[in-house]
């Protein structure tokens, strides 16, 4: 990959990592509900997780998600299941000292696998190797744009889970905490419509 190319890598990073999505709403939700201190975990794995997709797809993957229909939907269709149902718990949740049961933050490992089922980011991962690597460099362009989603993912990711905690703030009923769930998990099935239809 040229460095002429760069500024459109990153215009890309800041498009898909700042705008709202299955990762940004869970990482909203949880720092509305958890503090930001206890999603830094969720939010390392996403910011971490999702560059090191990009690597292994740049490297190896992105032929053949490319080529093959069978596992390109059976990914898509997964992994939009998986976020509805993320999408449920999300609104079922009672929040800052809940006595809901096993209600904690995402977990590191748990973040970071949740990038090979996420739909956007399969969508994006594909795009991305598809412009931005080239078969006659194949480790430096990959590393290239797996850096450039790292650095801005890590803002992208604690900005989300900070403004999900100052919004905190105002949600000091439970009644305002439960709209707020609500309206992030509709959040996360309006990114999945939205991802179903292309």
């Amino acid at each position: 990959m040229s460095y002429e190319m760069l500024p459109a890598l990153l215009a890309l990073a800041v498009a898909t990592l700042f705008t709202p999505g299955p990762n940004n709403a869970m990482l909203a939700a949880s720092g509305a509900n958890f503090g930001f201190r206890p999603t830094i975990p969720h939010l390392l794995g996403v910011a971490l997780g999702f560059p090191l997709m990009l690597l292994i797809v740049g490297l190896a993957l992105g032929e053949l998600f490319r080529t093959s229909v069978l596992l390109r939907e059976g990914l898509r269709w997964g992994g939009a299941a998986l976020l509805v149902w993320i999408a449920w718990k999300v609104a079922m949740s009672g929040g800052t000292g809940s006595k809901s049961e096993g209600a904690h933050p995402m977990t590191f490992l748990k973040a970071v696998g949740f990038q090979w089922i996420n739909p956007k980011g399969w969508s994006i991962a594909v795009a991305a190797t598809s412009q931005f690597i080239r078969p006659e460099e194949p480790m430096a362009a990959a590393t290239l744009v797996a850096g450039a989603f790292l650095t801005l993912g890590l803002l992208s990711s604690a900005t989300w889970a900070y403004a999900g905690r100052a919004i905190a703030r105002w949600l000091t009923t439970a009644r305002r905490l439960r709209v707020f769930n609500i309206i992030m998990a509709l959040l996360i099935v309006a990114s999945v419509v939205e991802l179903l239809r292309h």
